[in-house]
């Protein structure tokens, strides 16, 4: 049982780490910033594996009343909101600033279970809001690549992620199943997303994208596809399998492992203001403790890649 649960921790940390990088590569290196057909395409694959892994009997999707389905229905909307400005959040910040801001999610819940649902929360858990509230808060304040619009985006993308748990938890135990939940969330998505690729503008931009035709960046979409379902499918693994503590413990890993990566593959720099910014969650190691900047270019841009890739892909855009 303990190599099992290993396998499945291991599994789900380099499907973190590979989905995310993926993310950040086709979003800010490739700057395919279009993202009703990115999450659009990324929710059509991993709804199609879904769909087919039922069909094969790995996994087990119940059948459900209109009623279940109707209630559901604002979830989805969230979920939707969840992934769009994610994706415009991403794109323009670095991948721990984005995981940071993503955590803040936990200060709403938190605040919903204290305040309106008057449960009983133990001092540790609201210093640990508290403190991971100052470390998202003091962000803006020491980014010296700060962007509004990903900012804006990222706080979206946090408050939909708050509110999408709180409906989550309100769902009553003998209604639809995570797996169920997830299935909806893809059916839906593919349907919002397609119906707003065209009325947002991005189906008749993407013509001008000039990475179009890049095999890397096909590669990259269909990596980006596969690697949310397994993305998806290991964390409910995870959580099946483990208890809430261990299963804090692999994404506080995974999420060290991504962020530590990250500033191995891109240029950027730790200020001694940025190293003030840390959060720690006393009971659940489930936060990031730092964030990181981008190198600015002399011409004031920021560089997301090393030196020799970015001269790399200006001659191919050339070519």
């Amino acid at each position: 049982m303990c190599l099992k649960k290993c396998l499945v921790g291991l599994t789900f940390c380099t499907c973190y780490l590979a989905s995310h990088l993926t993310n950040k590569y086709v979003l800010s290196v490739l700057k395919f910033t279009y993202p009703t057909l990115f999450q659009g395409w990324q929710t059509l694959v991993a709804g199609l594996l879904l769909h087919v892994s039922w069909k094969l009997g790995w996994v087990e999707i119940n059948s459900r009343s209109r009623s279940d389905v109707l209630t559901w229905l604002p979830a989805s909307v969230l979920f939707v909101g969840i992934i769009y400005a994610g994706s415009r959040a991403l794109s323009r910040l670095a991948i721990p600033v984005f995981l940071t801001l993503h955590n803040a999610a936990e200060v709403i819940i938190c605040g919903h279970q204290k305040c309106f649902r008057k449960e009983k929360t133990s001092p540790a858990k609201i210093c640990s809001a508290l403190f991971l509230l100052a470390a998202a808060g003091c962000l803006p304040f020491n980014d010296s690549q700060f962007d509004p619009d990903g900012y804006f985006w990222a706080v979206i993308h946090l408050l939909c992620i708050g509110a999408y748990k709180i409906l989550q938890k309100s769902q009553k135990p003998n209604k639809l199943s995570d797996i169920d939940q997830q299935y909806l969330n893809y059916l839906f998505s593919v349907v919002l997303l397609t119906l707003a690729a065209h009325p947002t503008g991005d189906l008749l931009s993407v013509l001008d994208f000039p990475f179009l035709y890049f095999y890397g960046f096909h590669g990259s979409c269909c990596a980006s596809g596969f690697l949310g379902f397994f993305l998806m499918f290991s964390t409910m693994k995870l959580k099946g399998l483990m208890a809430p503590g261990q299963c804090a413990a692999w994404i506080f890993f995974a999420k060290v492992i991504t962020s530590g990566l990250s500033m191995l593959l891109f240029d950027i720099i730790l200020t001694r203001e940025t190293m003030g910014c840390k959060c720690c969650r006393p009971f659940f190691v489930d936060r990031l403790f730092s964030f990181i900047t981008y190198h600015r270019m002399p011409t004031g841009r920021s560089s997301l890649l090393s030196p020799g890739v970015s001269r790399t892909l200006r001659a191919l855009q050339q070519s």
